[in-house]
């Protein structure tokens, strides 16, 4: 059985040979993220990347009248950080604990220099930050074409995906400003999942009760995001696999 709170509970890390690990292990470091968290701030040079194993992260696009909106998320699947190693160092979006759990901390240096050494972490990270913009086009596509019903459905999809149970803790604020839409629409949306069967919402949380359902209703890029992510981290593995074998 896995020990709680592993490395390899973050499946970027689990993709990671135990060389590579090895030398990052010493250097992480285990910290809380709890909900609302502010990890990276826009246009601030990050200091770490870090790596969720039981939170999730939500990049924001804050504009300046105060709104915002989400352009992507990050939970075990992947790394908070992408910036680092793709040479910019900053974005012009901030990261909020989404879902509050915990993660791994990594300083930046040791992060790009495992990422300079051009061995598995780059290649997994590469194939990361695609799968991390495919969402962010996903999104934008989405937030622009979709109802709110759909987008919701889309969005509780991609919650439910990184969390161990069919429980979220979730206020209709939060969600709307995760997409960036008015309150009184999610509060419509939310009773209409419920009146259907999908979800049950009491006192800001949320239980999905039929994830088929679920499904049904959302829009089609969810199911696009899921094979995409699959597609390319599939293709890692089949990589690896074969230098092994070539080894």
């Amino acid at each position: 059985m896995p020990l709680p709170n592993a490395l390899d509970q973050n499946q970027l890390l689990a993709a990671l040979h135990a060389t590579e690990l090895g030398r990052l292990a010493p250097h992480m470091e285990l910290v809380p993220m709890r909900l609302g968290d502010t990890l990276t701030e826009s246009g601030v040079v990050q200091k770490y990347a870090y790596f969720p194993t039981t939170a999730i992260v939500s990049l924001l696009y804050v504009l300046e009248s105060g709104s915002s909106s989400e352009v992507a998320g990050v939970g075990n699947e992947g790394v908070l950080g992408i910036a680092l190693f793709m040479g910019g160092d900053t974005t012009p979006s901030t990261a909020v604990v989404q879902a509050g759990g915990v993660g791994y901390r990594l300083e930046a240096r040791y992060l790009k220099e495992e990422f300079n050494r051009a061995g598995i972490m780059q290649r997994v990270a590469l194939r990361y930050a695609q799968s991390l913009l495919t969402q962010m086009c996903q999104t934008a596509a989405c937030n622009r074409h979709h109802s709110i019903e759909q987008q919701m459905c889309r969005w509780l999809l991609s919650i439910l995906d990184r969390l161990p149970s069919n429980e979220m803790t979730m206020t209709h604020e939060l969600i709307a400003a995760a997409l960036g839409v008015r309150r009184e629409g999610i509060t419509e949306a939310a009773g209409n999942l419920q009146r259907t069967g999908c979800i049950r919402y009491r006192r800001g949380h949320i239980t999905v009760l039929d994830r088929a359902k679920l499904e049904v209703r959302a829009c089609e890029c969810y199911a696009v995001l899921r094979k995409e992510t699959r597609r390319l981290r599939s293709d890692v593995q089949h990589r690896e696999d074969a230098a092994v074998v070539a080894i």
